[in-house]
């Protein structure tokens, strides 16, 4: 047996949901990526609080869908420990093709929030196309092992973590891991959120940031 394992590249598609209407009255314009089993458009409704005439929202869908047991609804899962960099590339293309289809102004703030495995490969399209924003949220997920100080020279907005205190996936040792990572990377402009709760999106949090 002679088992190989081959690339080849190709064209493919994907969706990607929004919220409100973008207009010259819109004042912030969040990118926000979702964690691991959700869907874009259900991803949403934690940002429906939101002024709907000053923010509008982009919600990118995450590219591999599966169904989740027990009652088999369809959630997506951005990457995974195999052949990580290859997926990661795919992503940036996506995003990329997102941006160009949006063509945000220039007088928007522009918003990055990651929740959970969303905080990976929004810290990774930051860092690998050097890309600037008003304010990056990192909420209840962990920055990406290879990214360092030099990935984010070019930064001069303003960071959030955001982590409930009773968050499942986290403990003592992984929140100081993590704030200290960040403190690394971000210094200064580091603002750090705790709040009562599990592993769950902060809506309160996230009205409040604008």
């Amino acid at each position: 047996m002679n088992a190989q394992e081959k690339e080849i590249n190709y064209t493919t598609s994907n969706s990607y949901s929004t919220l409100n209407t973008l207009t010259k009255d819109t004042k912030n314009v969040w990118f926000v990526c979702h964690g691991m089993g959700y869907l874009s458009r259900y991803f949403l409704r934690y940002f429906k609080g939101l002024n709907a005439q000053d923010n509008y929202i982009i919600a990118p869908q995450a590219p591999s869908k599966y169904y989740i047991q027990p009652k088999m609804h369809v959630g997506a899962n951005w990457l995974t420990r195999d052949e990580t960099e290859t997926g990661m590339q795919n992503i940036l293309k996506y995003f990329d093709a997102i941006f160009e289809a949006e063509n945000i102004p220039e007088h928007c703030n522009l918003i990055i929030l990651g929740y959970s495995q969303g905080v990976s490969v929004a810290m990774r399209y930051i860092a690998h196309r050097k890309l600037n924003c008003s304010q990056l949220v990192l909420h209840s997920g962990g920055i990406p092992k290879e990214l360092n100080t030099e990935d984010f020279n070019h930064f001069k907005g303003k960071v959030s973590i955001v982590y409930g205190t009773d968050d499942e996936y986290l403990n003592e040792e992984r929140i100081a891991y993590e704030t200290n990572r960040a403190n690394e990377l971000f210094g200064d402009v580091l603002k750090v959120i705790p709040f009562d709760g599990k592993h769950i999106v902060n809506i309160d949090i996230i009205n409040s940031l604008v």
